[in-house]
Order: C-alpha cells, then structure tokens, then sequence
C-alpha cells in the first residue's frame, strides 16, 4: 500500500522528526481512509461506549489533538489523545526517542511535551459535532508540586469535549509520576478527579512495572472511587536481556513486542482480580490479529497499539481488524465480548 511505503521512507529520518511529518501529512488529507464500514462482528461495547471495532490508537501519537478525526477515517475503532498538561512544556531534552530496530521496539524519555491544555481544547472544542470515540490521556506538568491538582484541571476544563477520559499515572519519564499508583496517593487522586469529573467514563492507567501483588489494590481503588476501566498498560522500565538493539540500555520506557507477555499478563490478573464487568483497555505489544486476539482472549474488551506503526505503517489497522473478525468467526464467536477472558 502506498500509504505504508510513505512511512517506510519516514523510517529515514529521526523519530521525531518522522512522527512530525506524518502528523503533519494526515492534516493535509494524505493519510489513509476506511471506505467500507467494519464487519458486524467487531463492533463492541467499552464502559458503556459503543465502538464499530476494538482496535484504538494509544496515547502519545496524537498528543496535541490534531488529527484524532483522520486516525479515526483511517479505521481505528477510537483514537486517545495526548498526554495533555494543563501548562504546555517541552518535555525532556533530545534526543529522546530511540527505535530498536532489531526488537521492533521503541524506548521513549519524552517526559509529557504539548502545547497545553488551552490550545487542546480550543481543537476538541472544533470537533465537538463530530462523531467518533475520541478520549483524552490526562498528565501532569514536570515541575508541578501538586500532580493530582494538574489531573483535576485537565479534567475538568475538558470534560463536556470527550468520550473518555485517562488518568494516566504510569509515564515513567515524568519523575516520581509513578508514586501515584500507590494506594493511599490513588484514593487522594481519584476523590479529586471524581469532584470534577462529568459523565464521560474515566480509566486509570497503569504501568507493566507492578507487582502481582499489587493488583488487588488497584482494583480496590476501582471499585472505592467507581472508576470506569483500566488501560494495561504502560511503557516498561525493564529491560529484558532478548533485547538485541544497541539502543537497548537508553533511559525511558520501553514499548513494543518486548512488553507483550507481562503486558498481556497483567490483563489476565485484573480480569481474574475484578471479574466480567469492569472495562480493560489491552495495550503493549500489539503487533498483528494474533498479538490482538490474545489480548482480548486475557481479558481485554479492546486494544490499542502505537508502537507497531512505526515499523508495519498504517495498514496495519486493516490487517489487524481483518484477522480478528477471521479468528472469532472459527473459534465461534459472534462478537468480541464474547472472547473477552476466554483464553
């Protein structure tokens, strides 16, 4: 396809400076359009969001809100925007992104960069008629003393202009961020965010880096603040010794298919942990309908993937939605909640 070819040769050029040219491209009409609504099969249901597909766009891809309308157009079930702050900032110095070629994989330090929460909404203000399930990754400034206080302002200014909304405590590139995913600091964050919050669900995500152990505490804040759904997961601070890149011991979080088995892990124990009604967003290694459906399989009700488009280009999307309805078909399923949990 002519659109992956593109992003092959984007491949020439820094990360940053690719993912800049192509943000740019899809502002101009160049990116890649569904023209054929999906099969019936994939449509399914996410914290009360109904969605034509359960395959999304992670985070950090569309950080600013640019293009969530042509990431939608191009096939994505919804698309996640940001991570937005309510004060715009560079993020941490360059570089900051590294490909690991050999592992397909990518380590990022990027530490939060947008163009703050003004600018944000003015673009989630514009698309408010539009259709589409288009969410928003909530952070925290750098240099702000009160994380949670960053989260509520977000929230708040923005909650009448989005499907959904992410707590997203689990960068590890913004520093002392994760400290948030403790008990007592997640029971102080969401009575903040639930005194601003407005009808739109609200996910909380986490990071691949916790213990088995620690679970059982997230879930209990789950259900202690009714939070919506969680997102499993985040990029990882671990470095597994498969790692063949030269890249391999950059500081940052590492995404990709060497995040796939704890990521995918993690689904199965808060599936197990919180049982069949609570929404889980399965992300970290998607690379294709098999890595998808495992996911789903553990007990994820959807996915999202970022880091595969780097290296297969946006068809990718199609390919995936295409094995999937493949799969539940002649494992006997007629929808994808039907899977969810059925490995």
């Amino acid at each position: 396809m002519i659109h992956d070819t593109l992003s092959g040769l984007l491949r020439v050029f820094p990360p940053e400076t690719a993912h800049k040219l192509g943000i740019r491209g899809m502002k101009m009409g160049f990116g890649p359009r569904q023209t054929a609504a999906d099969p019936a099969i994939l449509k399914t249901e996410l914290a009360g969001l109904s969605l034509p597909n359960p395959v999304g766009i992670a985070a950090g891809f569309d950080k600013n809100a640019e293009v969530p309308d042509a990431l939608l157009a191009a096939g994505f079930g919804f698309v996640e925007c940001g991570a937005v702050t309510p004060r715009a900032q560079a993020g941490k110095p360059r570089p900051r992104v590294f490909r690991l070629s050999e592992d397909l994989a990518v380590i990022n330090r990027m530490g939060f960069p947008n163009e703050g929460l003004d600018l944000f909404a003015r673009r989630l203000e514009a698309r408010r008629s539009k259709g589409g399930i288009v969410g928003v990754n909530l952070g925290a400034n750098l240099d702000s003393e009160d994380r949670a206080a960053d989260y509520a302002i977000c929230l708040e200014r923005l909650r009448d202009m989005a499907q959904f909304f992410t707590v997203n405590v689990s960068s590890p590139n913004t520093p002392g961020l994760r400290n948030l995913q403790s008990r007592e600091s997640l029971d102080d964050l969401f009575t903040r965010v639930n005194a601003v919050r407005g009808k739109a669900p609200v996910f909380l995500k986490i990071a691949p880096d916790i213990t088995d152990t620690d679970v059982a505490d997230v879930v209990g804040v789950i259900r202690d603040h009714k939070v919506d759904g969680l997102i499993v997961s985040n990029t990882t601070i671990a470095r597994p010794e498969t790692l063949q890149s030269v890249h391999a011991g950059e500081q940052g979080g590492l995404s990709g298919p060497p995040v796939f088995e704890r990521s995918t892990e993690l689904v199965r124990l808060f599936r197990q942990a919180a049982g069949p009604d609570l929404a889980i967003i399965g992300v970290g290694g998607v690379s294709d309908a098999e890595t998808a459906y495992a996911k789903i399989r553990a007990g994820a009700n959807a996915i999202q993937l970022y880091t595969a488009l780097v290296y297969k280009g946006p068809g990718l999307v199609q390919e995936i939605k295409s094995g999937l309805a493949e799969r539940l078909q002649a494992d006997g399923f007629a929808s994808v909640s039907e899977a969810v949990g059925k490995a």
